[in-house]
């Protein structure tokens, strides 16, 4: 048994769980059916004993003759289920409507203890009664009632009185007003909670636009200011350059200055968050716009080399601005780290996954990178982890560095090792390169 525990401990827990939850929400219900169903024996053990008499105990002793005069057992079954059984099993009844409509039961409850000296319902109403409603006017008076009822049947001495009443009438009500008041507080609690969250959710929410605000000063301040000068001095070097190589560096600086200037805008729009106004938004860059993002470094100097293979898909947006996004950051990386070595850029197209992976040549000399930062790679692994790839780099065994990124063509779709190995065409970086290509991205040196 215990070994049949161990293995199945999942689907057991599961399905306590599952049970627990149905009996929990449906605790209240099972409470009103067993006030109905335990008190029913003692309601009517009570009201055939009438230990306290009754208006109807009054009338046993002519019930009785009357019962033997006219009829045989039968008779008096018949009179019995008339007279005891149907009346107790409607008081009964009302126990089922206890949270909903608790003036039946406590109109039920009277009525059984003047014609049968049966405390048993009106117990159970003065109980329910201030455990769910709030009214303590409509609650003093049903009490009221209930002490005269009492006094009526039982005795109307004061000590029989007392007697009767604390445990027929004043402990029910005492444990009902105990159990409504804790109900009470608890709501309150958990109003009182909620609403803190709330409030805290709506401070953290203030916090984040005021932080987003001053970022976006920030970066108009600083970055936006110094951007702003790059661009006029290249658009004067431009004008002034004697050199043509000269001006058409300085132009393709102002240009991509002006374009950088605009994506900023773009971005402070989007941190401003400003109410009413739309942020303003760029279309997004796909993989079509990989030969514009060649042509700039090219432009810059740099020897990019394409090799796209496999046949190419009609892939999800989102998926083309990563592996764009994936380009974009290896060169700029090899720019500042390898300065004037070539560049391999592999586009692999499988049913399955997109590949991407660029590896830069060692640098040909000494290089002055310019200050990094450190969260290039970072933010790259975030953004290809969301859209469910993998993604790898690292030294290469002759030199220089790759970077390599899988992205899966469909969004429910995960890169596989059998997908990593599936591959048709050799990419440009010769024999070594290709044995290291077919490891796995994580492995160490990739």
């Amino acid at each position: 048994m215990n070994g049949w525990l161990r293995e199945h401990k999942d689907g057991v827990a599961a399905l306590a769980r599952h049970n627990g939850k149905w009996w929990w929400d449906r605790r209240f219900r099972l409470a009103d059916w067993s006030f109905a169903v335990f008190t029913l024996p003692f309601s009517g053990v009570t009201m055939v004993a009438g230990t306290s008499g009754g208006v109807l105990g009054l009338l046993s002793g002519p019930v009785e003759v009357i019962t033997e005069l006219l009829a045989p057992w039968a008779w008096m079954l018949v009179v019995g289920l008339l007279i005891y059984f149907v009346p107790g099993l409607l008081a009964s009844a009302t126990m089922l409507w206890r949270r909903s409509a608790p003036r039946w039961l406590l109109l039920a409850g009277l009525l059984m203890l003047v014609l049968y000296g049966n405390p048993i319902p009106l117990m159970v109403g003065l109980y329910s009664y201030p455990a769910y409603f709030s009214d303590r006017r409509t609650l003093t008076g049903w009490f009221a009632l209930a002490c005269l009822a009492n006094a009526l049947i039982f005795n109307v001495a004061v000590i029989s009185f007392v007697m009767t009443a604390i445990p027929f009438l004043v402990v029910p009500t005492i444990a009902g007003l105990w159990i409504g008041t804790r109900r009470e507080l608890i709501v309150r609690l958990k109003e009182r909670a909620e609403r803190l969250e709330r409030e805290q959710h709506m401070m953290a929410d203030q916090a984040i636009a005021a932080e987003r605000t001053r970022i976006a000063r920030e970066m108009h301040d600083v970055v936006a200011h110094r951007v702003s000068l790059m661009v006029l001095h290249a658009g004067g070097l431009e004008v002034s350059a004697s050199d043509e190589r000269t001006g058409e560096a300085a132009g393709l600086i102002r240009t991509t200055g002006r374009e950088a200037l605009a994506e900023l805008r773009g971005i402070l729009g989007v941190l401003r968050d400003d109410e009413g106004e739309a942020a303003p938004t760029a279309p997004q860059p796909v993989l079509g716009d990989l030969e514009r993002l060649f042509g700039e470094w090219r432009g810059a100097g740099m020897d990019v080399r394409l090799r796209e293979t496999g046949a190419a898909l009609d892939l999800p947006v989102s998926t083309q601005r990563t592996a764009f996004r994936v380009v974009q950051e290896a060169l700029t990386n090899a720019a500042k780290h390898a300065t004037g070595a070539t560049v391999h850029v592999w586009v692999h197209h499988t049913s399955t996954h997109l590949e991407v992976e660029v590896a830069n040549e060692a640098a040909p000399g000494p290089v002055n990178p310019p200050p990094r930062s450190g969260y290039g790679l970072t933010g790259l692994r975030e953004r290809v982890q969301l859209a469910g790839g993998r993604i790898g780099s690292g030294p290469c065994p002759e030199g220089g560095w790759r970077l390599r990124a899988i992205l899966p063509v469909h969004e429910d779709d995960e890169p596989t090792d059998a997908d990593e190995g599936a591959r048709n065409d050799t990419p440009p970086h010769g024999p070594e390169e290709e044995e290291a290509s077919t490891r796995d991205p994580h492995d160490p040196g990739r």
